[in-house]
């Protein structure tokens, strides 16, 4: 019996010094915030996530001085990046891939099929519309990534998953950082700020996106980073209902507005402190069929 209860006494401690061992392991992951705010075209989220020798960033950003702002931050951690995700064909979320991979010419540029796809069906127009824009912080070269192998990549030994492969839109995913509960990657959430609508335009593309956002609360993460924020926008599922609650009210007033002018002033009228109005005007403008986009 004593021989019985030693034994039953270790095999606790051992269970408790393995989780306690793993917790340890899950600690190691850090996650740092780049978004440059209004200094930028736009306030797009990437995300540098350290563990003890091996970085990962999640997209690349949009223009070259903060495609370059990134390289130093990486720089400084001393430690190896590895991977890049892009989780949106957007150039605002690849355009950046020049400067950093010429900065790290070893680290894999990855991202789903689909959304690789989209890059090289798009990105010659997106290069003829922004390069004017951005002027010299254009890309000298777009940078195609490779296919995600799998659901998932690691940085040292811990797994990021990427979400929403099996859904309605593989091409917008969203990345889940198990050990840090932690949403990032993406357009799904916006914080403070007027949606980007001009590429769901239909009322399903807008109901997948609000299915979206369902699983990224069932997730019950602790941190969710919007892809898009402005005036230090919650990073928490209060982002989540923020873009639900604003694609709801969008649905209800479309079809109650003749054109782009009444639906921009309907929305303002229920968002007036909301800032990027060029965001809201150029989505009326495509919803209400007044525009084409992509041009």
């Amino acid at each position: 019996m004593l021989n019985k209860t030693l034994l039953q006494m270790a095999f606790a401690g051992l269970t408790t010094f393995a989780a306690v061992s793993i917790a340890h392991a899950a600690e190691q992951l850090k996650m740092e915030v780049y978004n440059p705010g209004e200094k930028s075209i736009f306030p797009v989220s990437s995300e540098i996530i350290s563990g003890k020798t091996e970085v990962a960033l999640i997209d690349a950003q949009f223009q070259r001085n903060d495609a370059e702002a990134l390289v130093k931050k990486i720089k400084q951690s001393g430690k190896k990046l590895t991977t890049i995700y892009i989780s949106q064909a957007d150039p605002d979320f690849y355009f950046g891939l020049d400067v950093i991979t010429k900065a790290f010419p070893q680290a894999k540029v990855i991202a789903t099929p689909q959304t690789i796809e989209e890059i090289k069906a798009t990105k010659e127009g997106k290069m003829a519309y922004w390069g004017p824009i951005l002027k010299e912080n254009a890309p000298t070269q777009v940078i195609v990534p490779q296919e995600l192998q799998g659901k998932s990549f690691t940085v040292d030994g811990q797994e990021i998953s990427v979400e929403g492969l099996d859904g309605p839109s593989p091409e917008k995913t969203f990345v889940w950082i198990p050990s840090l509960k932690a949403v990032v990657g993406g357009v799904a959430v916006s914080g403070n700020i007027h949606l980007w609508v001009a590429d769901t335009q239909t009322p399903e593309s807008r109901q997948n996106w609000l299915t979206t956002l369902e699983k990224i609360k069932a997730l019950k993460p602790v941190t969710v980073v919007p892809g898009h924020y402005l005036d230090n926008a919650p990073q928490t599922l209060e982002s989540v209902t923020f873009t639900q609650n604003y694609l709801t009210t969008l649905n209800a007033e479309i079809p109650k507005s003749k054109d782009s002018a009444e639906l921009i002033t309907a929305m303002k009228k229920h968002y007036p402190d909301l800032k990027d109005e060029s965001s809201l005007e150029l989505s009326a403008k495509v919803l209400k069929n007044e525009m084409k986009w992509p041009q």
